[in-house]
């Protein structure tokens, strides 16, 4: 009964080979724009008459983008796409293909197809990502404070890309995250925590394939102004009054200086000495004594008095 419907074995391989088609595993590759990216076959030696052929494609693999063959005993490659020329190296040895500063445009899927008695096929989808920007931390809240911990709301951002998250580490415990697949907005992702200057805290932006990270520091954050006048201003407060006490101090010692000089005790007694001089010219005072003129004693004397201090 069966027998009536045996299958050609033709017909067999070919609804094998659809399966294994079907069935063919794709290695995804993840990479970062700029770099000089290596698709690894795996293979350690192709035989040297293979054809080797690799395809290109956003979505589906229909461009020949390297076309290598052996015609005569020598290896003919060539690279037809204008769009990789120039960038792309073929290992014959092993089939694996180099592209050099690949960009984010050069995503899509490569497939490799070695041609000898049998044909052999391998699929590649490969995805390039864009270096991380470094995340920003700022203070959300209006007001700035030295005391009150509740003015100090840190907000971490940075520049939405593929595949990219914003996360928050207290220590090394990642304690909130977010992500989003619109990646012409740009990522927001607050701290909520009452006293975030008791633990070590980091924002973190990453994608796949790189990551940068940024440390919050509360003092200069909350504590400090965003204003570059602030900071002259709060020096200033506190330069004042330092130099209006200094200034007093000043005072007050030159003030008690000079009082200390010219003070007189109230209770000092004063004595006085009384000085007697003589004529200047003693000659004439003797000549008109001779003549018997006799003066008042007191024109021919002078007193003077003189205060001592005790």
């Amino acid at each position: 009964m069966f027998s009536e419907y045996r299958i050609h074995p033709a017909l067999l391989l070919l609804l094998y080979c659809l399966l294994c088609s079907a069935g063919e595993e794709v290695v995804r590759l993840q990479e970062l724009e700029g770099n000089t990216v290596t698709i690894h076959t795996g293979l350690t030696g192709v035989q040297s008459d293979a054809h080797i052929l690799w395809f290109y494609g956003p979505e589906n693999a229909d461009i020949k983008i390297v076309n290598s063959l052996v015609f005569k005993g020598e290896t003919n490659t060539d690279y037809p796409s204008e769009r990789f020329r120039d960038r792309l190296q073929l290992n014959r040895t092993s089939g694996s293909l180099t592209i050099r500063n690949i960009s984010r445009e050069d995503y899509g899927v490569y497939k490799l197809q070695i041609i000898t008695e049998r044909t052999s096929v391998w699929s590649f989808s490969v995805d390039i990502y864009a270096p991380v920007l470094k995340p920003v931390i700022r203070n959300q809240a209006e007001k700035h404070s030295v005391t009150l911990r509740e003015s100090c709301s840190p907000l971490c951002s940075v520049e939405n890309g593929k595949d990219l998250s914003l996360s928050w580490y207290e220590e090394k415990e990642r304690i909130s995250s977010i992500s989003s697949s619109d990646s012409s907005e740009r990522l927001y992702l607050p701290l909520n925590k009452t006293n975030p200057n008791y633990s070590t805290y980091t924002c973190v932006a990453a994608n796949p394939v790189s990551s940068q990270t940024t440390k919050l520091n509360i003092t200069e954050l909350c504590y400090n102004s965003t204003d570059p006048n602030e900071g002259d201003r709060m020096k200033l407060l506190v330069l004042i009054p330092v130099l209006i006490v200094a200034l007093s101090l000043m005072l007050l010692a030159w003030v008690w200086k000079k009082k200390s000089k010219q003070q007189v005790p109230e209770d000092a007694e004063l004595n006085y000495a009384v000085v007697k001089t003589k004529p200047q010219n003693s000659k004439e005072a003797h000549e008109a004594n001779r003549a018997g003129v006799t003066e008042v004693q007191d024109q021919s004397e002078s007193v003077l008095y003189s205060t001592i201090r005790t």
